[in-house]
């Protein structure tokens, strides 16, 4: 695997400021970022986007826009105005793909929150366009179906992406989210063109929490090399984000993560 590939998404070390992450990825000649929206806004938008450009860094995406489904229309509003806002982020950072977390149910209709969904992305299509972002709807695995989103897999994200059939919209393949699926390969081979982005990490058997218990690279279960090599074949060959929601790794010192991060990336991914 080539190390310029290599994105590391920033929440990878949440105890970090943006500048100690953005220093460290210098020092370890990675390429690129993935910021999280708390995190830009700690900072302010304009310092953050300074401090990436004047480590020439380059922004794989912003993480996280959606949550679309709401009890009112009023809210629902609100919601895609803040996804307007996070889109303006995007520009501002200088990539092209805003993460789609999509949102749970407000209620025990989770059919109704899956067309709220939708509804939001094609809402937002037209700014989207006009700003040159792109809305990667990520699949989360269904253990978040309650609290996190109501698309629980990637043939649902690629239904929806089809359905829309927008050069502005597609799909973020996540190992953690979907390594499980039986009809994994042929999603990722029904995505080829509207792949937005690929994140990797792992699956840890009796982990806990499993918001903050995915794994680094080998860690786990999961087929890497393989589900890799499968959205190459699709057609996705862009930057590769690392992606770890861990509280005992983000205990550890940036340096060690990044370090830890790049040896098993090219290792194992």
């Amino acid at each position: 695997m080539d190390i310029q590939r290599l994105s590391l998404n920033q929440i990878t070390c949440e105890n970090n400021s943006l500048i100690e992450v953005v220093e460290n990825c210098q020092n370890e000649g990675i390429d690129w970022i993935a910021p999280w929206r708390h995190k830009i806004a700690n900072a302010g938008l304009k310092e953050s986007a300074r401090i990436i450009r004047e480590a020439n860094l380059k922004v794989s995406s912003l993480c996280r826009g959606g949550m679309f489904p709401a009890a009112s229309k009023a809210e629902r509003l609100k919601r895609i105005d803040e996804n307007r806002r996070a889109i303006d982020e995007a520009a501002e950072l200088g990539t092209d793909v805003l993460v789609l977390v999509c949102g749970a149910a407000p209620d025990r209709d989770i059919d109704g929150a899956r067309a709220m969904v939708e509804e939001g992305i094609e809402a937002l299509i037209p700014y989207a366009e006009q700003a040159g972002v792109k809305l990667g709807i990520e699949p989360l695995h269904p253990s978040f179906a309650a609290d996190r989103s109501v698309i629980v897999s990637l043939g649902q994200a690629n239904d929806i992406a089809e359905r829309i059939s927008s050069p502005q919209v597609g799909v973020v393949i996540d190992v953690y989210h979907v390594w499980w699926d039986p009809k994994l390969y042929e999603e990722i081979e029904r995505s080829s063109g509207h792949i937005l982005g690929f994140h990797v990490n792992d699956w840890c058997k009796d982990a806990g929490n499993p918001l903050t218990s995915r794994g680094m690279m080998g860690d786990g279960v999961i087929e890497l090399k393989r589900i890799r090599h499968a959205v190459e074949d699709a057609g996705y060959n862009g930057p590769i984000e690392v992606e770890i929601l861990n509280d005992k790794i983000w205990e550890m010192p940036c340096d060690k993560t990044l370090k830890l991060t790049k040896e098993r990336f090219l290792e194992l991914v």
